[in-house]
């Protein structure tokens, strides 16, 4: 424990697929994790028979987070969720969510004028180039490109629910548009037994590859000198490695780090803006309507879906839903609570006579930071390699100009592992 070719700081889905890559690639690698247990936010929690995320989660079909899980072998399943009768939320009342020709047709959400401008824009959203509205926010392109105000605020939703975002004021539009793309694309996927299988399969990994995990263990700084990396612990002791990737957020990363990395580091924590979300996760014995598995609030930022329709997380005839307010500024735990199971007494009235688990999470973490329109949108995030020093990187959700949310994270921890690969350790370059 007192040196290692790589020091891994964090074991959240970043850090664990940046000790199977590094360690892969032979070098020695420990991983540091200050909780009891891996995971980070892609735990699993188990209530009773139920298998609660922290929150709603999905992995996107055919990008960089499933692309990297099957490169490192990490077996999953689960279904594609079905939204075809799902519910637009507006005005206190839900209607058919436009999904299809169909729904389109016959949804009460807006009239004739609106749904002909919906039909158009869906139409056409895939061939829209993403990359000249890096630097417009989502508010100004809709302002801009949209002209009925129901047909904004039905996109504003599909970004929402794409992106976890509503900061719509300060959001990149070409972030934006691309998660859109990517979700009505190859759309998503719930996982059988949730996230869990996900972090333990990357542990399997990286453990099989030669790393060490450590978890309750803190790292308290990262020095550089002579060439040499130093990470302190929590407690007393040092390891001396040639690379130090912290898998953290921009704060975690500022903690760490001193001079000029740590200048670099304080500032991306001062851009940061993170993405949190109010969450109610309820195991139900039963479903009140069966069929009512889907819900998007369009004039309030609102999320409901029964994540059991699509994946093995409850007993069979019973439900885990997971009901979401994406939130943007001060958060009020109370009326937020409230507005949820409001949406709940709508979607599946009768739900509160048969819940078995119920658990309120007030202002759960999403995502680090927003990609925002005033960085560039996703190229204005920071790189892997933290400037002002050499041999230490950076992974997670915040970092590179690839995806969000796990996408980003699993992209980073691609990118991270390469340039840990490429470094020549000193006994090479003493040989």
């Amino acid at each position: 424990m007192d040196r290692a070719d790589v020091v891994v700081i964090g074991a959240g889905i970043a850090g664990l697929a940046t000790a199977a890559w590094a360690a892969r690639s032979g070098r020695s690698v420990i991983v540091l994790e200050k909780a009891a247990a891996a995971g980070g936010r892609a735990r699993t929690a188990n209530a009773g028979p139920f298998r609660f995320n922290l929150g709603p989660h999905a992995l996107y079909c055919g990008g960089p987070a499933e692309r990297a899980l099957d490169e490192l072998g990490v077996p999953f399943t689960g279904r594609k969720p079905n939204a075809s009768g799902g519910y637009a939320v507006a005005r206190g009342a839900a209607h058919a969510l436009p999904g299809g020709f169909l729904s389109l047709l016959t949804t009460g959400l807006f009239g004739a004028a609106a749904k002909l401008e919906t039909a158009t824009l869906l139409g056409g959203l895939a061939r829209l180039d993403p990359e000249p509205l890096q630097g417009t926010s989502v508010d100004d392109w809709l302002a801009r490109d949209v002209r009925h105000p129901g047909v904004r605020a039905l996109v504003g939703a599909l970004v929402r629910v794409s992106s976890y975002a509503a900061d719509h004021q300060r959001m990149s539009a070409g972030a934006a548009l691309a998660q859109i793309q990517h979700a009505l694309g190859a759309g998503v996927r719930y996982l059988d037994g949730g996230w869990q299988g996900l972090v333990d399969g990357l542990a399997a990994r990286a453990r099989a590859a030669g790393a060490t995990l450590c978890t309750s263990r803190r790292a308290t700084a990262v020095a550089s000198a002579a060439g040499r990396r130093a990470v302190r612990l929590a407690g007393g002791g040092v390891i001396d490695a040639d690379a130090v990737v912290i898998a953290a957020g921009p704060d975690g990363a500022a903690e760490l780090l001193d001079g000029a990395a740590g200048d670099a580091a304080r500032a991306w924590a001062a851009a940061a803006r993170p993405l949190r979300a109010a969450c109610l996760d309820l195991g139900l014995a039963r479903l009140p309507r069966p069929r009512a598995t889907f819900a998007l609030g369009i004039d309030q930022p609102l999320y409901l879906s029964v994540h059991s329709a699509a994946a093995r997380l409850a007993p069979d005839g019973a439900a885990v839903i997971h009901v979401m307010k994406y939130l943007v500024g001060d958060a009020d735990p109370t009326a937020d609570q409230r507005q949820l199971e409001g949406l709940m007494d709508l979607i599946q009235p009768g739900w509160r006579e048969v819940v078995v688990e119920h658990r309120f999470l007030p202002t759960l973490l999403v995502a680090n930071a927003l990609p925002t329109a005033a960085m560039g949108g996703l190229r204005g995030r920071p790189d892997v390699a933290v400037p002002g020093v050499d041999g230490v990187f950076v992974a997670g959700d915040w970092v590179g100009a690839e995806g969000l949310l796990a996408d980003a994270s699993l992209a980073s921890a691609r990118r991270a592992a390469a340039a840990v690969a490429t470094r020549r350790l000193p006994s090479m370059a003493a040989a």
